[in-house]
């Protein structure tokens, strides 16, 4: 269980929450909700003891499970499966299994011996602890989040970034923890991988909260809904379901709009009449009086609610560039003896879209860091053409220097642009006043994202490859990204989930990884978008 009190958030001088006070009780399944920006991400951390808030206290009983938007392991080099039964500790006893295995097999027999009566101890450990057990539940959660054997058994380096992020989810899952944070646990999941997800957190008996932009999510899990309302600073609790909580929340815009409007015309009719007192004298105090009456009845009328900001969204001209501004011919590339594709050829041309398609880990991610130049292929080569400009989002947001201040970050990415400009353009993505100057490593998922698409806004890029690009971001959010996609004159190369994303991008073209095949974009190949 996890009480807050009286909890205030800040994010520099900006406020984001304020006296925040609630309690998230066994059976509880809470969903977070509110425009990127609001404070989410930052009040999840609070609430999962990785940060402190501005004022106020958080008590927590039981074990907390907190998955963030970005999970970051420091030790690439341990096995996915390792990395997962760490959550219960078994881990280092099943490392210290596996040496004790290799000394039995030792030439000297009392190294031999020693580590046969080590091996003997480690096994009753591991199954007083239930690790026999264990692993197979490990592994079925894993599975069920499309999670192979295969890829268990790999060490996290040779991962991409969505394996990574559902090993890091299926840790949390399995670690039995009394309360559950999950800050947009979707990111990267197939659609069977989703439903399973929501069918799981629906029977769990602990807490939950959860950061999601999934509606069907949110409808099938959450039993309250806690929103962060950024024009207010204000948390407001609703203690029922998804579509309860969206019919209140429309019923008390209509209310406040009425009540406002009544407002508005009574003290309207009192300012009237004390305009009219006044031309009298001995009525002048009554008009004053009058006048004040009509403040206090606006004052008490709470008005309709501001609508949330949205960052306006619009990609640039491309520069411009010859008729086939990159091409790739024979990429392959390997992560130890795992061979991720090979022979990969692709030719962008100007003005052409592109939408790569491949199961999780078929190597769509690792593709597009080779056209970016961030990493290099094992084979083969990419070519840039006449007057490449090259714009890259990334789905884990490496394309950011986090020690560098978000005003920093877009300098980098226009240095010819002014510093007036450059803040401009960051106020249409909501960035401004103390905001520019933040770290981009504290910025929450959909900050990052911001952030990243501003630095698009400004690049001038003739092709742009785009990872994710509508990942962390709200509903409305969305939709400008989306808008913007359709709109755009350029070359583009989309790795995406999203159905949406691809309908607006309109594609010519699809390229299957991990074999690399090639074909004309069709209706039948939309159904393989969630599944990819």
């Amino acid at each position: 269980m996890i009480t807050a009190q009286g909890i205030e958030l800040r994010a520099g001088s900006r406020l984001l929450v304020e006296n925040a006070t609630f309690r998230v009780a066994p059976g509880d399944r809470v969903g977070l909700v509110g425009r990127n920006g609001a404070g989410k991400t930052t009040l999840t951390k609070v609430l999962a003891g990785q940060g402190i808030p501005a004022a106020g206290t958080v008590t927590s009983s039981g074990e907390v499970g907190y998955l963030p938007q970005d999970p970051r392991t420091g030790d690439l080099e341990i096995l996915a499966r390792d990395r997962i039964l760490s959550a219960r500790g078994l881990d280092s006893i099943i490392r210290d299994l596996r040496k004790a295995e290799a000394g039995m097999a030792d030439e000297d027999e009392e190294l031999r011996e020693k580590a046969m009566r080590r091996y003997s101890r480690l096994d009753a450990e591991f199954t007083a602890q239930g690790g026999y057990a264990a692993e197979s539940e490990a592994a079925s959660i894993a599975s069920s989040l499309s999670l192979p054997e295969r890829v268990l058994g790999q060490p996290l380096k040779t991962l991409s970034g969505g394996q990574r992020r559902r090993v890091e989810l299926s840790r949390i899952l399995f670690s039995g923890a009394q309360t559950l944070l999950l800050d947009e646990p979707t990111n990267h999941l197939d659609a069977d991988s989703i439903i399973w997800l929501r069918d799981y957190l629906k029977a769990y008996r602990g807490g939950l909260i959860i950061i999601s932009h999934d509606v069907e999510m949110l409808d099938t899990v959450v039993t309250r809904v806690f929103h962060l309302d950024a024009n207010r600073a204000e948390l407001d609790i609703y203690n029922v379901g998804w579509k309860p909580y969206l019919q209140q929340r429309e019923t008390d815009e209509k209310r406040r709009k009425r009540e406002l409007q009544n407002a508005q015309k009574k003290a309207a009719a009192l300012l009237t009449q004390a305009d009219k007192m006044r031309a009298k004298a001995t009525k002048a105090t009554a008009a004053q009086n009058m006048a004040r009456r009509a403040e206090r009845l606006l004052a008490s009328v709470e008005g309709e609610r501001q609508h949330d900001k949205v960052a306006k969204l619009r990609f640039p001209t491309p520069a411009a560039c010859g008729r086939t501004p990159l091409r790739a011919e024979g990429l392959s590339r390997s992560y130890g003896s795992l061979e991720i594709f090979t022979d990969v050829d692709l030719a962008i041309d100007r003005g052409s879209k592109v939408v790569v398609l491949g199961l999780n880990g078929a190597g769509k991610t690792t593709l597009l860091r080779l056209l970016a130049g961030v990493d290099t292929p094992d084979t083969g080569e990419v070519q840039p053409g006449h007057g490449l400009k090259l714009g890259y989002y990334a789905q884990e947001h490496e394309n950011l220097d986090v020690e560098r201040s978000v005003l920093a970050n877009m300098k980098s990415a226009a240095p010819d642009l002014g510093e007036t400009e450059v803040r401009k353009v960051l106020g249409s993505f909501l960035f401004s006043g103390d905001d520019v100057d933040k770290p981009a490593g504290v910025l929450s998922g959909g900050e990052k994202t911001r952030l990243s698409l501003a630095m698009l806004v400004v690049s001038a890029a003739n092709v742009l490859l785009l990872d994710e690009p509508t990942n962390n971001l709200d509903p409305a959010s969305r939709a400008e990204i989306l808008g913007a996609l359709n709109g755009y004159e350029g070359a583009v190369v989309l790795v995406t989930h999203d159905e949406g994303a691809v309908d607006a991008l309109q594609p010519e073209r699809v390229l299957l990884l991990p074999d690399g095949v090639e074909d004309h974009w069709g209706p039948d190949y939309l159904d393989l978008v969630t599944l990819a």
